[in-house]
């Protein structure tokens, strides 16, 4: 086992003061115990704790040592205690069910599969279109698809169940696991923790070295080249979004628990969960019964092709392959209601804003119009939607989209896979959430076309210094990485 104790000066005095007294005070007011996430049946919490030690000792409990004054998102979370609404009047699963039809009638996706979960069920679980335009199976329950950087989220989740265990702490540094790592300055090297990386704050600028892994360079010689990544700020201290850095989670999860990643998330996760259909990596999803192939537009309109294995490099940013009856269960985890394998505490540490984003209030239509502020937990995102907490995430691979929600006032979950690089569905869930609350809807499938999410595309990002020829051996430069 490593040692997993921080040295004392690893963080900047200012650090460590600001995050006691923010925990303190969080504590001493009550904030973190009003964390409660989404259901009936997490009122029976385990108490809350800072888990390291200092001037002030240890604080009782697993979950607390995360609280960050970075987020400012008071409005929405921790908030003055969940109050669980009816759903409105006019919610109609049926009307949303149209909705999708007419999305793969009109041909705007090949394939599509929607999950909706409310007050602990699943009312709808449902494939739509076709798997292949070439060679046709019709996209049902178990079709199974890329989830691209849906994927985030297991990773945190996998992670926080080694902390509840006492196998790792938040706090607890990513050099202890991966030894070589190396960021531009050395004492950045020290401070980079387990929160850090699921909350994106490395310190190093967005997509660090995408474009790389999209020229098929190997995960540890991205790495490598993180050493070359200038800092835009010390770690913990700002948000920039990662796929590369993220996954080096997937190495301290191996640490820790003495098994592969994957291994972890199927064994804690996948099988306690029923999800029987999900897998790891390009092996995993061609293995599958029935899965649904990546589509690209071209002037005869659709075409399949086939997945590349690129993001699967980063198996913890972007690796799991899962159907729509998979991620209805999720979604119930999520929502509190597998209190046996996620406890109430720990999905409140995940789904708490650690770092504001207030880029996406500033994205599609629908975050424009509905986002009050924005920002990133473990492994999530998290909205303040016209008032209400939404719990929020989505991805994008080559011919693979997909976005996932919780709305925790109104006890809903929704998931939404397809497969094509088209937005056109995005809207579904805008117009699902406007429902839910009794808010007029937009015709947010009629808007225009939703930007990539953040991460899962590189192009267009500036370029990083490249590292020399000497460091790594990585022929695919930043400028001529062929793109995803």
């Amino acid at each position: 086992m490593k040692d997993k104790t921080r040295h004392s000066g690893l963080h900047s005095g200012s650090r460590r003061s600001a995050r006691t007294r923010a925990i303190l005070l969080a504590c001493q007011t009550g904030l973190v115990t009003m964390l409660l996430p989404l259901a009936a049946g997490l009122s029976a919490q385990t108490p809350l704790r800072w888990n390291t030690s200092g001037a002030n000792g240890p604080l009782p409990g697993n979950f607390g040592s995360v609280y960050s004054p970075k987020a400012t998102m008071a409005r929405v979370y921790p908030g003055a205690g969940l109050q669980i609404q009816p759903i409105a009047a006019n919610f109609d699963v049926h009307e949303f069910e149209k909705l999708a039809e007419s999305l793969v009638a009109g041909q705007k996706v090949p394939g599509l599969a929607m999950a909706i979960v409310q007050g602990g069920r699943v009312v709808s679980a449902r494939g739509y279109g076709v798997t292949d335009v070439g060679q046709p199976e019709a996209v049902d329950a178990h079709t199974v698809f890329r989830l691209a950087s849906l994927s985030k989220s297991f990773a945190s989740t996998a992670t926080a169940m080694l902390i509840a265990d006492g196998k790792l702490r938040w706090d607890s540094r990513i050099v202890d696991y991966y030894p070589t790592l190396q960021l531009s300055e050395p004492q950045a090297t020290l401070q980079l923790d387990v929160a850090d990386v699921l909350s994106h704050r490395v310190g190093i600028g967005s997509n660090a070295f995408d474009r790389d892994l999209e020229g098929y360079a190997e995960y540890p010689a991205l790495v490598q080249k993180i050493a070359y990544a200038p800092m835009k700020c010390a770690p913990g201290e700002c948000y920039a979004y990662q796929n590369i850095a993220y996954s080096l989670i997937g190495d301290v999860v191996q640490g820790a628990s003495g098994l592969p990643f994957d291994q972890v998330v199927a064994r804690r996760l996948f099988k306690p969960l029923g999800m029987t259909d999900a897998s790891y990596g390009l092996e995993g999803i061609a293995a599958s019964t029935r899965w649904a192939k990546p589509h690209i537009r071209g002037k005869r309109g659709w075409t399949a092709v086939m997945p590349k294995p690129t993001y699967y490099r980063v198996a913890p940013a972007a690796g799991v392959n899962a159907s729509i009856s998979d991620m209805a269960q999720w979604l119930l985890a999520q929502g509190g209601y597998r209190p046996d394998v996620l406890s109430g505490s720990l999905l409140a540490t995940l789904h708490a804003p650690l770092i504001d984003t207030p880029g996406e209030t500033r994205g599609s239509q629908w975050r424009r119009d509905r986002l009050n502020s924005a920002g990133y937990g473990l492994g999530w995102r998290v909205y303040d939607y016209v008032g209400h907490r939404v719990v929020f995430h989505g991805g994008a691979v080559q011919g693979y989209r997909g976005v996932i929600a919780l709305m925790p006032e109104r006890d809903l979950g929704v998931a939404i896979l397809w497969n094509a690089n088209s937005a056109a569905p995005s809207g579904l869930l805008p117009t699902i959430l406007d429902r839910a609350i009794g808010v007029t809807p937009q015709r947010w499938l009629d808007t225009e076309p939703e930007p990539l999410e953040e991460g899962l595309y590189a192009q267009g990002l500036p370029a990083l210094p490249e590292p020399p020829a000497s460091s790594g051996g990585v022929e695919a430069s930043m400028s001529n990485a062929k793109p995803e």
